[in-house]
């Protein structure tokens, strides 16, 4: 039986292709949109820190769509292990500068380029580097040149670092001292609990058009505790289980089904 069909269902849940409005805002992630929000609006920078599949994505995603073009020129980048002019030269293709030319060349026209967002397009630039825990040390206090502006006396560039655990540990070190200080916000994030486990299966079939969850109290649980709060095992222990289900060709999920879905995802 067809997965929509079958649970009443007008798209398919627990998958990416979920509009940013439909997201749970569960008050930890709330917490960090709001003070990450706060960061940029005030022209500073900040770090988001969350292991992976908590949502850290998902809330990037809440970010941008909270900052009007109007207002903002949002530019995000993918770190990885780059070297000082590598890292720039990325920055540089995502904010439309010519990444040609040596490491200070790339610096100076990046300075170039944010001032002149701001002082003839009259929006803020912000620069989101995600996946930040892949930084090199040196690379990281590299960052603080790219926020310094006439001696530190105007605030142009919002940087916003996103990464996970090992983030905190770096930019604690005593040589990250400088770029650490310049970060106004942490947001951090964590597995969910059982309750917000139970609220997330919940809202995400409601808004794929569920007209009541499908999922049994125990097959929550068992959701719960094979997922350990982890967002990203959720869904695909949830979708699993609602396949199994369909085939079966039973309308309610029970633990068995939950059971089964993560024999089939992780053997």
């Amino acid at each position: 039986m067809d997965l929509r069909s079958a649970f009443g269902l007008h798209t398919t849940p627990f998958t990416r292709e979920i509009r940013t409005e439909d997201h749970l805002a569960l008050p930890m992630h709330q917490e960090a949109l709001d003070g990450l929000l706060r960061a940029i609006e005030g022209r500073m920078s900040a770090a988001l820190i969350a292991p992976a599949g908590t949502g850290k994505t998902t809330l990037l995603r809440r970010l941008i769509a909270r900052l009007p073009e109007a207002r903002y020129q949002v530019r995000t980048v993918k770190v990885t292990d780059l070297g000082k002019r590598d890292l720039c030269r990325e920055i540089a293709v995502a904010c439309d500068v010519q990444p040609a030319g040596s490491y200070p060349t790339l610096v100076r026209r990046l300075e170039e380029r944010f001032e002149s967002t701001v002082d003839n397009e009259a929006v803020r630039p912000v620069v989101i580097l995600d996946e930040s825990h892949e930084l090199r040390p040196d690379v990281l206090a590299m960052l603080r040149l790219l926020t310094n502006f006439h001696m530190d006396s105007r605030l142009v560039l919002s940087l916003v670092l996103s990464g996970q655990t090992p983030l905190g540990k770096l930019l604690r070190r005593d040589d990250q001292e400088a770029i650490a200080r310049r970060l106004v916000f942490y947001g951090t994030l964590r597995t969910l609990s059982d309750d917000e486990t139970r609220a997330y299966v919940e809202h995400r079939c409601t808004i794929a058009g569920a007209s009541h969850s499908p999922f049994d109290p125990a097959a929550v649980d068992a959701i719960y505790e094979m997922s350990r709060g982890n967002l990203r095992a959720i869904d695909l222990l949830a979708l699993e289980a609602l396949n199994g289900a369909a085939r079966a060709k039973v309308t309610t999920v029970c633990a068995s089904h939950v059971a089964a879905a993560r024999k089939v995802l992780w053997p």
